[in-house]
C-alpha cells in the first residue's frame, strides 16, 4: 500500500476521519439491520459534517443484512453463500443510508473495493481521486465496503477492519475510528478485565490481549483491529476503538473525551 506522503493535516481547516461501522454496531442480535441505531449514527455523522468534518464511512453489515433476508441464523461457511448474502444485503444497506442521510441534507456515494484494487497503482489512485472529489463537494459521504460479491479469500476474515485502515491511509485521514460492539481493548483475551485507554506501542503483550469474535454475524474481533492499528500507525494515523452504541460516542471523541482505546501513531509516541 502507498505510504502516507507528508502531513496534510496542518492545511485542513477541519479533521478528516475514516469511521468504520462494524456489523455488531449496525445489527440486532437477530441479524436484522437496527434502524434506530443506524439513525443515531447517521445523525452523529451528519452533525460533524455540519461543523466541517470530512467523513468517510467504511461500513460492514451487507452480509449480516443478507443473512436475515435469506433466512440464515448463522454466518454461512461457503463462499458462494456469503457472496449471495452480500449481493442481497448491500442494496438494502445503501438504500437505508441514502434515506437517513437525505433527511439530514446529505447524500451517500457507494464505493466497493477489493484488495486487488488497493494493490494496483492505477486502481488505487483512481479510488483516491474519486474520494477526494466527493469530499470536496461537501454534501457527499463516501460509504465504502469490500466488494464481497467478487472477493474470495478476503471475505473470510477482517470484517472491514483492515480495509478501513488501508482506506484511512489512502485518504490521509487524521484519525481512524472503529465503532464496534466492544468498548475497547481489554486486559484479557476473553473480554474481561479493565479497558486499556491508551496504547502507545503494539507490543507482544498488547497482541496477547486480543481475542477473536464470538459473534455469528461478525468476523475478525480484536485481532484484526490491532492489525488495523498497526497499518495506520505506520502511516502516521492514530486509531480509536469505541462502543458504537455508546450515546453520543462520535461527539465525545470529537470533544477529546477519553472513550474506548486510543492507539497512537508512530510519530506520536
Amino acid at each position: 500500500m502507498r505510504a502516507r506522503g507528508g502531513d496534510l493535516r496542518a492545511g485542513r481547516p477541519h479533521p478528516r476521519w475514516v469511521i468504520k461501522l462494524g456489523t455488531g454496531t449496525l445489527s440486532t442480535p437477530e441479524g436484522e439491520l437496527d434502524l434506530p441505531q443506524i439513525r443515531r449514527l447517521v445523525e452523529q455523522v451528519s452533525a460533524l459534517k455540519g461543523e466541517g468534518w470530512e467523513i468517510v464511512l467504511v461500513s460492514s453489515g451487507a452480509i449480516g443484512s443478507g443473512m436475515g433476508l435469506l433466512g440464515y441464523q448463522r454466518r454461512p461457511a461457503a463462499i458462494e453463500e456469503l457472496q449471495a448474502c452480500a449481493a442481497v444485503g448491500q442494496p438494502q444497506l445503501m438504500r437505508l443510508y441514502e434515506e437517513l442521510f437525505a433527511e439530514c441534507g446529505y447524500h451517500v456515494a457507494q464505493l466497493l473495493l477489493t484488495y486487488l484494487d488497493l494493490d494496483s497503482r492505477t486502481l488505487y489512485e483512481n479510488a483516491r481521486k474519486t474520494m477526494e472529489h466527493l469530499l470536496s463537494r461537501k454534501i457527499f459521504i463516501p460509504v465504502i465496503n469490500e466488494n464481497d460479491v467478487v472477493s474470495y479469500e478476503e471475505i473470510k476474515f477482517g470484517d472491514n477492519d483492515r480495509l478501513s485502515a488501508h482506506v484511512a491511509s489512502m485518504v490521509e485521514a487524521d484519525k481512524l475510528i472503529i465503532l464496534s460492539n466492544v468498548p475497547g481493548l481489554r486486559e484479557r483475551d476473553d473480554g474481561g478485565g479493565r479497558i486499556i485507554p491508551l496504547v502507545e506501542e503494539i507490543t507482544e503483550e498488547i497482541e496477547a490481549m486480543a481475542g477473536k469474535t464470538r459473534s455469528e454475524r461478525s468476523v475478525g474481533g480484536m485481532v484484526t483491529k490491532i492489525e488495523a492499528a498497526r497499518i495506520v500507525g505506520s502511516a502516521g494515523i492514530p486509531m480509536q476503538i469505541a462502543d458504537g452504541r455508546e450515546k453520543g460516542v462520535l461527539r465525545k471523541i470529537a470533544d477529546g473525551e477519553r472513550v474506548g482505546t486510543l492507539f497512537l501513531a508512530s510519530g506520536q509516541r
